[in-house]
């Protein structure tokens, strides 16, 4: 571990006040800069570059992961004093800033090196992450890495011959998605067109690129993506897209200025939002859903100045570009934006400010989302920050810088905006009897786990900082609450507790017909459907049980539940079988034009007048059909088929001469 290096001195700033903070047994100085007028306080908790193989340099995309134990883990691609100055290093802080370095990149093991974009922490507890460079073919590779350091390459890439639709030098890290892969981006494509593609890799290793950008729909995707509500992944690009926009920002090789995308997990790519300039251009972050569900992110240049901007863009594609930076608030945000626990959207421009070396910003959720500089970087203690802020589940916000310190290998660093501390959710759907990992602290000795209020019965403290707990059965979509010895702690995100539909009975039955419906999760069943037809009548019996009435309209076919939590389909066909309660004329020659009344006809597929086919016959609705008698009929009763069975009336229809 290496201890804190920085020295006490500092610059004065009128709104700033300095401070100095020591550590008894270690003897560590933390320089401490606050603002009073925003009850925010910065400090620097740790200068990279001053030990051997210290970590150096930390850079866009990389993104900082809070472990199990509490540590925060991410990534830089230098390590100035190592054995391999370029290779780089995965390293853990404490939030009080102690330093480890988890693993040295050296590309004799074949590990790869530079990784610039951090770790991510999986649903196993391990971290993944990307090197842009090294691994078999020295065009970076993809890894797994435990808490304790042991590394594992899942992927090198280049492993197909060129050319093909493969990535190449990967900067962001790949993302877990609830369906239990990664996801991820390379901004560069084995085909010589160096357009960028989205990979999906299995947690074995299986890798497959499941989209490869050209450059009309956006290009060099550098930033992480993101999993949205809906299930799709979002991202953006730095350059490209449809429109071709001749005064885009001239430092690009594209007269385009960059796009944000939708991806579906099969590859289906929609570009959501094009940037011309004017209202942004040159994404390098990623983008990031807020409360409210829309997106909001930041470009690197372009807006009113041509110095960046925040954005915020709906999931229908309409932006709003909330704030354009000016030079002396900052410009050049390369980073994203993260939404703290407060409400409030927090990020950092690279460069500008009062001072001219970046600055840390909040944006606030409110309608007029009102802008406002929280931290002036001063070349001393930090400088040039293009790493996203992440909030600790202790409240406080962290980041790290490019460089501004006395070794020039940048500082980590803390913004105490004063926020609650919560639990974070790794996984926040699931159904009853899952495994649900929270992360948080002060967990030691805590007596309950609840889900929308509900116990769960099964529930483990691990550690002060992690608790598993099983989904219990009545558990409701809502905050889930670890009761601890020094109070409750509720998790930032709503658990959505995913309903399941096991069975039903009977299989078969027309409209009216009450079907009993087993499951989990149903308690608070919004809505049932047969073939697609919503009940009108249903009653929740309890958590595992259902009893629905069959509607008027509904088609043979799936059943469906709905809850706050999501929807579940039946594995088997429920089928709506048809009922003849009348007809008329009750006799007629061929030709007659018989109107037939009943229950469940809107799937109709035949009449029968005696056992033989009419040729022409029309749906008219669920409760009418309309037939014309054939030739060849016979006295005898109308039967109706339908996908669902087949009905006969009880009376004869007589076929007159």
């Amino acid at each position: 571990m290496y201890p804190t290096s920085l020295s006490p001195s500092g610059v004065s700033q009128p709104v700033q006040l300095f401070r100095i903070v020591t550590l008894a047994v270690a003897m560590l100085v933390l320089a401490t800069f606050s603002t009073p007028l925003q009850a925010q306080t910065y400090s620097a908790l740790y200068e990279f570059g001053g030990q051997t193989q210290d970590p150096e340099n930390p850079q866009y995309s990389g993104l900082i992961a809070q472990g199990r134990d509490g540590e925060l883990y991410s990534t830089a691609p230098a390590t100035p004093l190592g054995l391999c100055s370029f290779c780089g290093a995965v390293f853990k802080i404490t939030p009080s800033g102690t330093v480890t370095v988890v693993y040295d990149f050296n590309d004799a093991t074949g590990s790869g090196y530079t990784p610039f974009g951090g770790v991510v922490l999986g649903m196993d507890g391990d971290f993944y992450g990307t090197t842009k460079a090294g691994g078999n073919f020295n065009e970076g590779t993809l890894f797994k890495i435990t808490a304790s350091g042991t590394l594992t390459t899942l992927y090198n890439f280049g492993t197909c011959k060129y050319p093909c639709k493969e990535g190449l030098y990967p900067k962001a890290p790949p993302v877990q998605g609830t369906d239990g892969n990664f996801y991820g981006t390379a901004p560069n494509l084995n085909d010589g067109t160096n357009t960028g593609v989205v990979y999906k890799i299995t947690s074995a290793g299986k890798f497959t690129t499941i989209h490869a950008f050209d450059f009309t729909a956006g290009y060099n995707p550098n930033a992480p993506l993101i999993q949205g509500s809906d299930g799709n992944f979002y991202g953006t690009t730095t350059l490209g897209g449809k429109t071709v926009t001749p005064t885009c920002v001239a430092t690009f090789s594209s007269p385009t200025c960059g796009t944000v995308f939708k991806i579906t997990t099969a590859g289906k790519v929609t570009t959501l939002y094009e940037f011309s300039k004017t209202d942004g251009a040159g994404p390098l972050g990623p983008v990031m859903q807020g409360a409210d569900r829309n997106f909001y992110g930041t470009t690197s240049e372009g807006g009113t100045s041509g110095l960046g901007v925040v954005f915020k863009l709906t999931p229908a594609g309409a932006l709003t570009v909330l704030h354009n930076f000016n030079g002396t608030d900052g410009q050049t945000p390369e980073a994203g934006l993260v939404q703290a626990n407060d409400g409030n959207f927090y990020g950092v421009a690279s460069a500008g400010g009062t001072l001219g070396f970046g600055t840390i910003f909040k944006i606030k959720s409110t309608s007029d989302h009102t802008f406002s500089v929280l931290y002036n970087f001063d070349n001393t203690h930090g400088a040039t920050p293009e790493v996203a802020l992440m909030q600790h589940t202790n409240g406080i916000l962290y980041g790290d810088t490019e460089s501004g310190d006395t070794h020039g290998g940048g500082v980590f660093y803390s913004l105490n905006i004063g926020a609650a501390e919560f639990a974070k959710l790794q996984t926040v759907s699931g159904k009853v009897g899952a495994q649900v990992s929270i992360l948080g602290q002060g967990f030691t000795g805590s007596t309950a786990v609840s889900f929308g209020g509900v116990n769960a019965t099964t529930f483990t403290v691990v550690s002060d900082n992690y608790v598993t707990a099983n989904v219990p059965t009545g558990a409701k979509t809502g905050t889930v609450t670890v009761v601890r010895p020094s109070g409750t702690l509720n998790s930032i995100q709503q658990f959505k507790v995913t309903p399941g539909v096991a069975s039903f009975s009977p299989p078969s039955g027309p409209i009216g017909t009450s079907v009993t419906i087993n499951g989990t999760g149903l308690i608070q069943t919004t809505k049932v459907t047969f073939g697609g037809a919503p009940a009108t009548t249903f009653t929740v019996n309890s958590d595992s049980k259902i009893t629905a009435t069959v509607p008027s309209g509904a088609k043979t076919g799936k059943l469906a539940v709905t809850t706050p939590g999501g929807s579940a389909t039946s594995a088997g066909t429920f089928s709506v079988t048809p009922t003849i309660l009348n007809f008329s004329p009750p006799s007629g020659k061929v030709g007659t034009v018989v109107t037939i009344n009943g229950t469940g006809l809107t799937q109709t597929t035949g009449v029968s007048f005696g056992g033989v086919a009419a040729t022409t016959f029309t749906v008219v609705s669920d409760l009418q059909i309309t037939a014309i008698v054939p030739t060849g009929a016979i006295t005898g009763k109308i039967a109706v088929t339908t996908t669902g069975g087949t009905a006969t009336s009880s009376a004869t229809f007589t076929v007159t001469p």
